[in-house]
């Protein structure tokens, strides 16, 4: 896929070597799509072949008035993949191991801003691929999964106890709450807390400080290429088991429910099954 031919993200690189990278549906919250993954990687793809890219911003467009809502499902959604990238769509990966290894590979640095909402895997994944997160004041984190049924992904049944401690991460799994800008600081999941209207600026200013002529560029890369080596196994068994974990609880009578109750705006009732 050309950059020409995005739709769901927008691909910005300036001649400093600093590479943006939008999620750009305010319609849906820059929802994740399956195109909108499939866009990601390529966008990955390119800037890792680029020598110009030094370093990659991730956000979210401002007239989303959010960072990433989450997934995105509805029955179009397939409908708007190009028919040449179908073949490329594995519909079994839902805890996106292709996605989730091609940026854990990544060699150089990835900031993200996170201006808005951050849901599910609008916050696992900037999780798994960042280097460094600054978040907005007014921003938030809702890890979901558990209100859905489903499993979490993007490897964080590793990251998040990695990241938190094993019986903090549980809790934050299993209850699903909503966390403010300064509890998911707190936690140490994400770098700084910066003014909305400051966020871009500060996230920008961070970056040109990881390139030449401020930051040499091949020691960061050797060192986050070095430090990810030993994890990256277990990274992908865990997406693995995590996949398992997705296809059991798509096809459970919990995951209808909370669709239902979604839909009707009321509290589900789940049956464990």
């Amino acid at each position: 896929m050309e950059i020409d031919e995005f739709r769901d993200i927008k691909y910005e690189k300036e001649e400093n070597g600093i590479l943006t990278v939008t999620l750009n549906r305010p319609e849906r919250k820059n929802a994740l799509s399956p195109l909108t993954l499939l866009e990601l990687w390529y966008a990955a793809d390119h800037a890792e072949k680029d020598h110009k890219v030094k370093v990659m911003i991730l956000t979210g467009c401002e007239e989303a008035n959010a960072f990433c809502s989450g997934g995105y499902f509805s029955k179009t959604m397939f409908e708007e993949i190009p028919t040449k990238y179908k073949k490329e769509m594995n519909l079994r990966d839902m805890a996106s191991k292709k996605l989730c290894l091609k940026y854990w590979d990544f060699e150089k640095p990835i900031l993200t801003a996170i201006n808005g909402l951050a849901v599910g895997g609008g916050f696992t994944f900037p999780l798994v691929c960042s280097d460094l997160i600054y978040m907005s004041e007014d921003s938030w984190v809702g890890l979901y999964f558990v209100k859905r049924a489903v499993m979490m992904d993007f490897g964080t049944s590793y990251l998040l106890p990695f990241y938190v401690g094993f019986q903090k991460a549980k809790e934050l799994f299993y209850f699903g709450d909503k966390l403010s800008a300064k509890e998911v600081y707190d936690l140490g999941m994400v770098n700084e807390i910066v003014a909305g209207d400051e966020l871009m600026e500060y996230t920008r200013a961070q970056a040109i400080e990881l390139i030449p002529p401020h930051g040499p560029s091949l020691s960061i890369k050797l060192m986050k290429k070095t430090m990810h080596a030993y994890f990256r196994d277990i990274i992908e068994e865990q997406l693995d088991l995590e996949n398992k974990g997705w296809v059991k609880t798509l096809t459970s009578k919990d995951f209808k429910e909370s669709l239902e109750a979604l839909k009707q705006k009321r509290d589900a009732n789940f049956i464990g099954k």
